[in-house]
């Protein structure tokens, strides 16, 4: 089993194996087949740099040794920070604001409970985004809303359950909501706030693989949130993840896209409703 030797000198950098390009497309098509993620050639000297980087934290000599672990290895825990160094985490609180605005109204006008799910939800900024939105909007209840936030990556889907961050993190956030949702740490926490438990306590985080041949999810929801993470996949996988987005939504259910995501054409069972919002058709 590799060790994962992170600690390097502060002023030295790490002498990294040689990446051959043969190494690199075979990383690359490894990378696809797990996570259905697609690395164009305008990536490949980052993934490059992230391959050799992996291979010497694995303390193994060449990439070929780490590749050949992975694959004779299916369940070991490189495979976690194999995907965790591919996948690009990028996230914050109220991103893209006027999707909140419409959940809010949406979730009115449902009936009790509104379930959401946040199927790339990082390291939390999102789902807890759609937890107060819901909360706010629905009532004091915590039975009258719940939200499952998944994400591929193990690293950063513990890190959200804990529900901790920067004050520079959480500056999107609307003041009335800073003071309703959030704690601020004090002594060596200061600097920090922290998601109150009535919010995180709405929130159930897991891992999940949207490439994966099933999902473990026994449930409907009344809006999926799937923003900015289409983008990573090939059309014919795009198009089977929407189809089973499809099966999962109640009648009148939205799915939530991304600013640079359009779904029109990939499938016919949804119908666009405004900007990126989508219903079932």
């Amino acid at each position: 089993m590799p060790r994962d030797s992170t600690a390097v000198s502060y002023f030295a950098q790490p002498v990294l194996p040689q990446v051959e390009p043969a190494d690199l497309s075979r990383a690359i098509q490894m990378l696809h087949r797990h996570t259905g993620i697609v690395l164009g050639d305008h990536k490949r000297d980052m993934a490059a740099r992230t391959l050799g980087m992996r291979t010497h934290h694995a303390g193994l000599a060449s990439v070929r040794a780490y590749l050949d672990f992975l694959e004779h290895n299916p369940l070991a825990d490189e495979w976690d920070r194999f995907v965790s160094a591919f996948t690009i985490n990028h996230t914050a609180f109220f991103r893209e604001p006027h999707h909140f605005g419409i959940l809010a109204d949406f979730a009115r006008s449902r009936a009790r409970p509104v379930s959401v799910w946040c199927c790339a939800s990082s390291t939390g900024e999102e789902p807890y985004t759609l937890a107060m939105t819901l909360h706010d909007a629905c009532g004091q209840s915590e039975a009258a809303v719940s939200v499952l936030a998944t994400d591929i990556d193990a690293q950063v889907v513990a890190q959200a359950k804990k529900g901790v961050y920067t004050l520079d993190r959480i500056k999107p956030v609307p003041v009335e909501f800073l003071r309703r949702y959030f704690l601020r740490g004090a002594g060596r926490q200061a600097g920090m706030v922290r998601v109150k438990p009535l919010i995180r306590n709405l929130v159930t985080f897991d891992e999940l693989n949207l490439v994966a041949p099933s999902w473990p999810i026994n449930q409907k929801f009344d809006a999926i949130f799937c923003r900015n993470t289409m983008i990573y996949f090939d059309k014919p996988t795009q198009s089977k993840i929407l189809e089973r987005f499809v099966t999962l939504l109640k009648p009148g259910g939205l799915l939530f896209a991304g600013h640079s995501e359009n779904f029109t054409y990939l499938t016919k069972a949804l119908h666009l409703e405004g900007q990126t919002v989508y219903s079932v058709a």
